[in-house]
């Protein structure tokens, strides 16, 4: 099978993130698409962070009716700060006849060369890229290991979200059902 890696904190997952995933799934040669929720991105230090299980728990309800997205929890059981060249290493031991490609937006593109190991990430991987507006120019636009797919996008965040939840506004249609009641019932965010 052909899985694409969507890496994230997921903190919370939301409707943007749930519309790539799918857009991936359908409309590349894509088997299927796993979130890979990160425990600690190297890049971000988030003191609203919640828990790596409940942000875990939080995209199992928001995938569980669509059949070609998974989560999963390889980064768990990995040093910290998890690096993507290390997960990719882990999964291709663990699953020798899965083919693996990692989805980022064109915003997390030109912040690649960055990247632990990123030459070796191209030589062995390849990147399924959806265009963000206004991205300045980059080095990786004619690489031929990666590849640009057009999907809906929507200007949300995960901050917006959080600021939302903490001021005691709706977050209805930001995120799925299943994680809005989650968070409500876990009180998530509020602090």
């Amino acid at each position: 099978m052909k899985i694409g890696l969507f890496f994230g904190s997921f903190n919370p997952i939301h409707i943007g993130h749930l519309i790539i995933g799918n857009a991936m799934a359908e409309n590349t040669d894509l088997d299927e698409v796993w979130y890979v929720v990160s425990p600690q991105n190297p890049f971000k230090k988030n003191k609203s962070l919640l828990h790596e299980f409940d942000r875990l728990e939080m995209v199992e309800r928001a995938i569980s009716d669509n059949f070609k997205l998974k989560a999963t929890d390889i980064e768990f059981k990995l040093s910290r700060p998890s690096y993507t060249i290390d997960t990719l290493t882990v999964l291709a031991e663990k699953y020798p006849r899965h083919e693996f490609v990692l989805i980022m937006g064109e915003d997390n593109l030109v912040q690649f060369s960055n990247w632990k190991n990123h030459d070796k990430i191209l030589e062995y991987y390849s990147l399924y890229v959806y265009p963000r507006p206004n991205t300045p120019d980059h080095d990786f636009k004619a690489h031929p290991k990666v590849h640009f797919y057009n999907s809906p996008l929507l200007d949300i965040s995960a901050t917006f979200i959080r600021q939302c939840i903490k001021e005691r506004k709706s977050i209805r249609y930001m995120v799925s059902e299943p994680v809005e009641k989650y968070i409500e019932l876990k009180g998530f965010y509020l602090q």
